[in-house]
């Protein structure tokens, strides 16, 4: 039998409040998925028409959410490495080659090759792109009914115009990553 290849990307390293989210996928072969392509460049209706085909048809799949406290205790990179590390360790079953989408990748268990624009190029990380990138958008659509003055639900956490002005406005919420400067910049205003 040969081996697993996963596809593994993120969503949601640039944002200043949520979680990063991390997905990893086992494609079957002789089973594609047609329109499977980086998530950026699908849109929404195409990604939540993708997400249950993808879970439906792939081998294996898992979704890891990385908080913005354990961003901020281990800085972006870190956290980003560490969910795509856990994401490969829960897939079943375990993948012989991780392609991570990249330039960095995590030490894991099995081999590993980092493709730049590889959500583009790879369709197993496409999958896991549109995972990612679907699980994360709808995260911040629930985290916009608990806060809903920041606009969670347009921006998703990135830093828009119109997050820094309500960031500014009302000060950081309790999913905001302080350790990124626009943040500790409104937690030091807040202080003034």
């Amino acid at each position: 039998m040969p081996g697993q290849v996963a596809g593994v990307d993120e969503a949601g390293r640039g944002p200043l409040a949520g979680p990063v989210v991390v997905a990893a996928v086992i494609l079957a072969s002789g089973n594609p998925i047609n329109g499977l392509d980086d998530s950026k460049m699908l849109s929404e209706r195409q990604r939540e028409a993708l997400y249950p085909l993808i879970k439906a048809r792939a081998i294996a799949w898992s979704v890891v959410e990385i908080h913005s406290e354990e961003i901020d205790r281990i800085n972006i990179l870190q956290a980003t490495l560490l969910g795509m590390k856990k994401a490969i360790g829960q897939l079943s079953p375990a993948p012989t080659l991780a392609l991570v989408d990249g330039n960095r990748a995590p030490d894991l268990s099995c081999e590993v090759r980092t493709i730049v624009q590889g959500d583009r190029l790879e369709p197993a990380i496409s999958a896991a792109s549109i995972l990612a990138k679907v699980t994360r958008d709808r995260v911040m659509k629930e985290m916009h009914c608990r806060y809903p003055v920041y606009g969670f639900d347009r921006h998703k956490g990135y830093p828009t115009p119109e997050h820094l002005r309500r960031l500014e406005e009302h000060g950081p919420c309790a999913i905001h990553r302080r350790s990124f400067a626009p943040v500790r910049n409104a937690l030091q205003q807040e202080l003034l």
